[in-house]
């Protein structure tokens, strides 16, 4: 393993193990910031345990809010756009393998979550998906494709419950300095 290899691993298990852990939110979204390069807009919060997979390819929009124990696989582009709600123990993934490609090769494609979008506990949304204006994720879904606005989806694979009221006017805070 080369040096490079070797201090990009150090960094990865710092952030992921140490700082994620951090009792402090403003301590972890300075590092997340200037050393992860997170793109995290003014208002934004992120609570503790938040897993990231590689630096930068993360942007997270004005007052949304990342509760605790998520997986940010960030490798093929995460863009969460403003007022948006991502539960805990959430994972958005941006990678996996084609299972039909003789070497089970890599590939990823970015995840992308327009505004004030709520998505519940332990849901997964895979690579490639967008989740359009004011839609809902359900708890524990696993979201293969994209959700259309103000849209509540749910179950294995997620599929439409019904549709959300389109009269939304509100902005996600949420401050907790010790999470």
């Amino acid at each position: 393993m080369s040096l490079k290899a070797f201090r990009y691993d150090a960094l990865m298990y710092f952030c992921n193990r140490v700082v994620a852990n951090f009792p402090a939110a403003r301590l972890r979204h300075f590092f997340y910031r200037s050393v992860m390069r997170i793109d995290i807009a003014p208002g934004a919060w992120l609570l503790s345990g938040i897993w990231f997979d590689t630096r930068g390819n993360c942007t997270i929009g004005k007052n949304s809010v990342i509760n605790q124990d998520c997986r940010l696989d960030n490798r093929g582009g995460i863009f969460i756009r403003e007022n948006v709600s991502i539960s805990p123990g959430v994972h958005l993934i941006t990678a996996d393998h084609d299972i039909d490609s003789p070497s089970c090769a890599g590939r990823q494609a970015p995840i992308t979550i327009e505004k004030l979008v709520f998505i519940g506990s332990r849901a997964t949304i895979l690579p490639g998906v967008t989740i359009r204006e004011g839609a809902v994720v359900a708890a524990c879904a696993c979201v293969t494709k994209d959700v259309e606005p103000y849209t509540v989806v749910g179950g294995v694979p997620a599929r439409e419950i019904r549709k959300r009221n389109r009269n939304l006017d509100y902005e996600t805070y949420y401050r907790r300095h010790f999470l």
